[in-house]
């Protein structure tokens, strides 16, 4: 028998996974994934970015239209709809974060519920949760090809290059095409993969995701009407390794010696975020919150105005070393800005990022008085880092504490209720508890909705739109 390339392996794998193959950890896991993304991106369409990209999409109208979140009867064409769906998850950086480093989810689950609403038979929750599943694999799989891709990132976005290719694996998945379409999908998605880390901390950051979703639908589309790639894609250094200095593609079995299947999903968690910042400010903001507890405990009345000097012992990684951020993008991006934003408040929250925090004269001194050291043993990687805040009072007392894992991450998932409690509070800033209600009720028993569309209902209800409107006989 010929030996497959890798890039046939995978194409292959697309085409065969079946929902056999979906284990309870891993439809457990993308339940909570897929909630907390639709939380995060309705909160998100309340964003100036998001308002921006819309205005761009609604110039753009087509037989095929697939329904905006959080905008009740408004749709645009299902690659539109995907784009600006997917900048709405990732335009507060609040969007989870997987190891190696990469926002997973936000690329694949816009793009598959716009599919699912242009496509003549609507598919049912379980399809779209084992497309799902294809797309978070894929991804997974492309950035276990290189050791550098476990590290904080340091020249392109990670969404922009494996999040288009794993959101043309969930799309062709859900398409129905062959291994030999899945392959042409690869490789027409390849061609639209990469963001350059300059623009992180800026309003385009966000639309890496919106791209990856969307071009990913865009390159399975074409791959269903014959367009064709390199089918060695993903095993040439010119292909998919011009991403990765130290690219050593694998085969995609099915398991040896007839062992199952085994998902990365299943091994390898992903941390959902309590702020919407980069991932990095979550250990400092806990490590700072635990310095201010240790100074209050000692004297509950303490000026923090006397603070002299604040440290920050942090791994080394320049585009989140921010010391006077301008912009709310900029702050999420800031070690400096939310340790003092912890310190002054007890927590970093939504609301720390509104102008009228930013602006605050008591966090702008406190910015003067830090200082940034790089241990040598504090590893830039989001499963091995560590932050240790030390605080210097004018009376001459000092306060450290350390946070190793934050609450969140995979080694210390959140809870099933403060995820739904999350979700609640990002999506009612949009919807209307009944539909929000229904949401968290679809997803919780996805795999047995025989219409995913219903989910779409949901998302664009308002106020005036009574919920007998919707056919709740579906959920």
């Amino acid at each position: 028998m010929l030996r497959k390339s890798v890039t046939e392996s995978f194409g292959a794998a697309i085409s065969s996974w079946s929902t056999a193959n979906l284990t309870d950890t891993v439809v457990r896991r993308s339940k909570r994934m897929m909630l907390d993304t639709l939380g995060v991106a309705l909160l998100g369409t309340q964003t100036p970015v998001f308002h921006k990209v819309l205005q761009y999409s609604m110039r753009y109208r087509a037989a095929e239209n697939s329904c905006v979140w959080g905008r009740p009867g408004l749709t645009l064409p299902p690659q539109y709809a995907a784009f600006v769906n997917g900048v709405a998850v990732h335009s507060m950086d609040f969007d989870d974060t997987w190891h190696p480093a990469t926002h997973p989810s936000g690329a694949v689950l816009p793009a598959l519920l716009a599919l699912a609403e242009a496509l003549p038979t609507k598919p049912s929750g379980l399809e779209v949760l084992l497309a799902f599943n294809v797309g978070i694999e894929v991804q997974g799989r492309l950035m276990r090809f290189s050791k550098e891709a476990c590290n904080i990132p340091k020249r392109f976005h990670p969404p922009a290059v494996v999040g288009v290719m794993g959101s043309a694996a969930a799309t062709a998945k859900l398409l129905g095409l062959s291994p030999g379409q899945c392959v042409e999908a690869l490789a027409v998605a390849a061609s639209s993969a990469g963001a350059p880390m300059a623009n992180a901390a800026t309003q385009t950051k966000p639309l890496h995701i919106g791209n990856a979703t969307r071009r990913g639908l865009e390159a399975s589309q074409l791959a269903l009407l014959g367009l064709q790639g390199n089918r060695q894609i993903l095993d040439m250094e010119s292909g998919f390794g011009v991403f990765y200095p130290d690219y050593t593609p694998v085969e995609l079995t099915q398991g040896s010696h007839g062992a199952p299947f085994r998902w990365i999903l299943e091994d390898q968690d992903v941390a959902v975020k309590r702020f919407p910042a980069h991932l990095g400010m979550h250990w400092v903001a806990d490590a700072a919150a635990g310095v201010r507890a240790k100074i209050l405990t000692r004297n509950p009345n303490a000026d923090l105005s006397q603070v002299r000097k604040v440290t920050l012992r942090l791994p080394k990684s320049k585009y989140i070393d921010c010391p006077f951020p301008v912009t709310e993008h900029q702050a999420r991006h800031s070690f400096q800005f939310n340790a003092c934003s912890a310190l002054l408040d007890g927590l970093v929250s939504v609301d720390s990022f509104s102008s009228w925090q930013m602006e605050r004269k008591a966090l702008r001194d406190l910015l003067l008085t830090v200082q940034i050291e790089n241990p040598a043993d504090n590893h830039a990687s989001f499963d091995s880092m560590y932050c240790e805040v030390r605080v210097d009072m004018a009376n001459g007392e000092s306060h450290t504490a350390r946070c190793n894992t934050f609450y969140g991450h995979w080694r210390k998932p959140l809870s099933q209720e403060d995820l739904v409690k999350k979700f609640t509070a990002n999506a009612s800033t949009t919807l209307p508890l009944e539909a929000v209600e229904g949401i968290v009720s679809i997803i919780d028993d996805i795999e047995n909705v025989p219409d995913i569309t219903l989910l779409g209902s949901f998302l664009q209800m308002n106020d005036a739109m009574p919920l007998s409107s919707v056919n709740v006989s579906q959920c």
